[in-house]
């Protein structure tokens, strides 16, 4: 039965109007972006379908291009929907964080690192360049690694951070394994780092390592 022929209160986009994005499941959610389905098949099965192959919307969403397109019933333009949406989200957090803002919400800015570090297949070592009054400068990533690592220059981190004129920053980097549990190596480059800074009187405020949906904090583990 095509979705047309659902009762009203059934069709995804119609239960979103009545009753809000929070009342659909993901598969109504993602049908609602598919738009058409595929031979035999609604938008919402085909939804269901590519949730179970790719395990859920964080699979699908981080699935390489051949492999989605190759996926029966999407291409090229509905891979480019879903990266718009992604994308938009992203950047939907970093609003939160623009240039001017004051960082009076950790928990924003670690959903901000979480968003864009991790799905990362490569490590990225980040900072958030702060001013005097911890409101953000900037935000960059400085390093791409591999999947065991990224080699981070302090000399081209102080370059960096001279450069926005910071008076603090926060550095992140991600964890491609899912762990976000730091590492001896993690330890002892912050430690570097932050005695680097000291000598500029620059404040390194917090290091967090970004795993599987989650961001370990180096300030909250008492750890700087």
């Amino acid at each position: 039965m095509a979705i047309n022929d659902w009762p009203a209160a059934e069709r995804p986009r119609e239960k979103l109007l009545l009753r809000g994005p929070q009342a659909l499941s993901d598969a109504e959610l993602l049908a609602i972006l598919l738009r058409t389905g595929a031979r035999g098949k609604t938008a919402v099965d085909l939804a269901r379908e590519l949730l179970a192959e790719f395990y859920g919307l964080r699979g699908l969403f981080a699935a390489e291009q051949s492999r989605l397109c190759a996926a029966p019933g999407l291409g090229p333009a509905k891979y480019a929907e879903l990266q718009a949406v992604l994308e938009m989200a992203r950047r939907h957090l970093g609003e939160s964080l623009q240039r001017g803002a004051s960082l009076t919400d950790p928990a924003a800015t670690r959903r901000y690192l979480i968003a864009q570090l991790r799905d990362r297949a490569q490590e990225v070592f980040c900072c958030l360049y702060l001013d005097n009054r911890h409101r953000i400068i900037a935000f960059d990533e400085l390093f791409h690694g591999t999947l065991d690592g990224a080699s981070v220059h302090p000399r081209e981190v102080l370059r960096k951070i001279l450069a926005h004129n910071a008076a603090a920053v926060i550095f992140a980097h991600n964890h491609p394994s899912g762990m976000a549990e730091p590492s001896d190596a993690d330890r002892r480059l912050t430690q570097r780092l932050k005695d680097a800074l000291v000598l500029v009187d620059v404040r390194v405020l917090d290091h967090f390592v970004v795993g599987d949906g989650e961001a370990v904090s180096f300030a909250e583990r008492g750890l700087l």
